[in-house]
């Protein structure tokens, strides 16, 4: 298994006059790495690496752009530690821990010590579902669910199966790119998911692989342990300034995903989270790498959906162009708005829904209805 490094001081490769200025970073925000994904970075040119972008800290993630619950999440909460946002849909947050601190992370705020959103006691959350029979889909998110100990991912499997309406069981992870050998390497582990990823009810991984790069020997180890354990792999990522925001960057990890039987789910507009403006493209330039990208790969590929996670709902960004935006609610929290369609002005710079003129009026009406 890999070794951790939670002192960025011990990492020798970053000059000692930088690891200074970064551990004040370090001091607002958990920073933490191993040995193996910090091979993936190319030590000989780090300010320009991708790798090095996802995982050491930037100085930037100090300006105070941004809110730090982008899609204000707090209001989704129906017991502690459980999100109830869509009809169908539950989130459990089930670890406050990651195995890895990507430094773009939608909720970044989870990572101080003055946040206390998740739970290690799921029970609340897993009696809340059962008395809501319209829940079919459960995510186990966080942090990171794959990090938890392998008796209490059987725990809250085993919890959730004796439901008879749950029939989805999803887990949010960054590990079989961070740390694949957590997968592979435990048995246990992969029994127990086998056991409870059922030919009617399967479980799927929700996993999180930014740049090909991470698609590694070790990576497509773990990708196929856990298919032969009979789970379901999807990938999601933001699109990233200086990370992903190249269309042959992205159309390559779109045919890796898809050669390798992962379906291309989501791209993320990337939210304007504190501490983030130095990942954010606009909805203009993000929607034309994207589309240059998609051109590039097969059908396979091109299954992916281009979306904001709005505070609103799921917004599927269709198509920018003549300085309009053509978008349409994927999931909505107003269940009159699954579907709604939406023209817009969408000026250069506009990065996120709420920076659209006429944005505003749509959340109006929502309300009053």
């Amino acid at each position: 298994m890999p070794r951790y490094i939670t002192d960025i001081r011990k990492i020798g490769s970053i000059p000692e006059d930088k690891r200074e200025k970064l551990r004040a970073i370090t001091e607002k925000f958990v920073f933490r790495i191993n040995d193996y994904y910090l091979s993936l970075i190319d030590w000989e040119d780090p300010d320009n690496d991708p790798i090095y972008k996802l995982i050491i800290p930037n100085e930037r993630e100090l300006d105070e752009y941004g809110k730090w619950d982008a899609s204000d999440e707090h209001a989704n909460y129906v017991v502690p530690g459980c999100q109830h946002k869509y009809g169908t849909t539950a989130l459990l947050l089930v670890s406050e821990v990651c195995g890895a601190y990507c430094r773009f992370c939608f909720r970044k705020r989870l990572f101080r010590n003055d946040v206390h959103e998740t739970s290690m006691e799921v029970s609340k959350g897993v009696e809340y579902i059962a008395n809501h029979p319209e829940i079919n889909n459960v995510l186990l998110t966080g942090g990171d669910s794959l990090i938890l100990a392998t008796g209490k991912i059987r725990q809250i499997l085993k919890m959730l199966r004796a439901i008879p309406h749950v029939k989805i069981i999803r887990f949010g992870t960054k590990l079989p790119a961070f740390n694949p050998m957590r997968i592979y390497e435990d048995e246990e582990l992969l029994q127990t998911l086998s056991e409870y990823s059922r030919p009617d009810t399967r479980i799927y991984i929700m996993a999180h692989f930014n740049h090909p790069r991470e698609l590694t020997d070790e990576a497509y180890r773990a990708i196929d342990a856990l298919q032969r354990a009979g789970v379901v792999l999807v990938n999601q990522t933001p699109v990233l300034r200086g990370i992903n925001n190249d269309p042959e960057v992205l159309a390559e990890l779109l045919d890796k995903l898809s050669w390798a039987g992962v379906t291309p789910y989501y791209f993320f507009q990337n939210r304007p989270v504190a501490g983030n403006a130095s990942f954010v493209l606009s909805l203009k330039e993000a929607y034309e790498v994207i589309e240059k990208a998609k051109a590039r790969t097969s059908g396979l590929g091109k299954r992916i959906r281009y979306v904001m996670s709005h505070s609103s709902g799921k917004i599927e960004i269709l198509g920018v162009d003549q300085r309009k935006i053509y978008l349409k609610y994927h999931q909505a929290r107003h269940p009159d708005y699954y579907g709604h369609f939406m023209v817009l002005d969408c000026p250069d710079r506009a990065a996120w829904f709420d920076d659209l003129p006429g944005a505003q009026a749509v959340l109006e009406a929502q309300k009053s209805r």
